[in-house]
């Protein structure tokens, strides 16, 4: 990833604009002014300066930054050329820059690589920033901002804190095993931080599911017997005729999906085949295999039936919504009642609908307030928490571990989770992990 090089880019985007900038990193970003015939302003000091083509003529006039580093957002020096956003002056720049020696055009997610290398980010920070470019809603902009701003990584720092506390305690009862009444009230302090953080690291992991649906957005699947009008809810709620609506039942042979926001969040909801019994059609037969699989795959899942339909197919898993549509063909009374909620609707009237989708966004909505504060998001992130989970349960002498092992075995097991924990900042591995243990707990003075 040129870890050597001088590495430039041009980091807004490309294209026609007003300004175009020009970011520079390494240690040769000094000498860059100096390339284009023109003079280092005073640090952190924005300065107008002209800059000239190797034939002398005035290529642009831009405003200038020079930022010596440590206190860069990479940790090395930088510099910025703030010019004139027409891309034959941007091309002109980078061609001028290719040709430098010790000068190299970025990778993708080069300066985010040496931000990380030179300790300006963490992991965690790296994938928020990555999160936060690509956020298409608020929802997502505020739940990578948390990543991007170290909130979760300083949940795992105190996690980590924790575990090396405790192991420290362990460490201790070892030193002391003769002396029973120091081992024994360390062990017991230990295994009190153990049971905290147990807790703890079961409620994040409850709450991944929800974190991840943040970031990649929430799928909706209506599914239900034919003709119950599951095309028609859907053309209302994208707004537009997406699906194709008939009388005839089985228009609908395949998953037919549109994107939305509901509640700030990105929504791909889709129509999907009637469930039913007795059909020796091919194609409707593989409609509905691909219908089953929707609904396994379904964050919220909305069972649509019809007053005039008669319907013996049930979902395989609970329905999150059940919808009864066609409301205007029956008179009032025909409603269903019962403990279980129905939302009676007409998509041809209108009636319902707008109940209906006020519920549906408020369910969304609570989804979106327990993923906001998730600390576990990523995938590698629930498979370090399981990790760090399962050693703790196994230093508690759960799964098989520690009932009747001795004290070297459960610290190890504790050492190892909290391993697993660094891991998810990268910014310890266990060598580091072993050096602050002992240095923080100094005993037999």
């Amino acid at each position: 990833m040129n870890q050597d090089s001088t590495i430039f880019a041009l980091s807004s985007g490309s294209g026609r604009a007003g300004v175009a900038v020009v970011r520079v990193s390494g240690a040769e970003a000094g000498k860059v002014f100096a390339l284009f015939g023109s003079t280092c302003p005073a640090p952190r000091k924005a300065s107008l300066r002209r800059l000239f083509q190797p034939d002398g003529s005035v290529l642009d006039e831009v405003l200038a930054l020079w930022l010596p580093g440590p206190g860069t957002a990479t940790g090395e020096d930088m510099a910025e050329l703030h010019l004139h956003g027409s891309p034959a002056i941007v091309s002109a720049v980078l061609a001028q820059l290719s040709q430098a020696e010790g000068f190299a055009l970025a990778e993708r997610g080069a300066f985010s690589y040496r931000a990380y290398r030179n300790r300006k980010l963490d992991l965690l920070q790296v994938e928020g920033l990555a999160d936060v470019l690509e956020a298409e809603t608020d929802n997502q902009r505020r739940l990578a901002m948390r990543q991007f701003l170290g909130d979760a990584s300083h949940t795992y720092e105190t996690w980590r804190a924790d575990l090396v506390r405790a192991l420290a305690l362990m460490e201790a009862a070892i030193d002391f095993s003769e002396e029973d009444d120091v081992a024994v009230k360390a062990t017991a302090e230990a295994q009190a931080v153990v049971r905290r953080l147990i807790a703890a690291f079961t409620d994040a992991l409850s709450k991944a599911g929800r974190a991840a649906q943040v970031r990649r957005g929430l799928r909706v699947v209506l599914a239900g017997p034919p003709n119950a009008g599951k095309s028609s809810l859907l053309n209302w709620l994208v707004g537009r005729d997406t699906a194709i609506v008939s009388p005839v039942a089985g228009t609908t042979r395949d998953v037919v999906e549109s994107s939305l926001v509901i509640a700030g969040t990105p929504i791909l909801i889709s129509d999907t085949a009637g469930l039913h019994q007795g059909t020796t059609d091919v194609i409707e037969q593989e409609g509905m295999r691909r219908t089953l699989r929707a609904v396994g795959e379904a964050d919220i899942l909305v069972w649509v039936e019809a007053v005039d339909g008669v319907s013996t197919e049930e979902p395989e898993r609970k329905p999150d919504f059940r919808v009864l549509n066609k409301t205007d063909l029956a008179g009032a009374g025909s409603r269903p009642t019962g403990a279980e909620k129905v939302w009676p609707v007409s998509v041809r009237s209108g009636e319902g609908l707008d109940d209906f989708r006020a519920a549906l966004e408020e369910s969304i909505r609570v989804r979106n307030d327990l993923g906001e504060d998730a600390v576990v998001v990523r995938e590698r992130h629930r498979r370090a928490v399981e990790l760090a989970l399962g050693h703790l349960h196994h230093a508690r002498g759960e799964d098989g571990g520690g009932d009747g092992r001795g004290l070297e075995f459960i610290a190890e097991d504790m050492r190892k989770a909290a391993a697993a924990l660094a891991g998810v900042t990268g910014r310890v591995d266990v060598e580091d992990l072993l050096g602050e243990i002992f240095s923080a707990f100094c005993i037999g003075k």
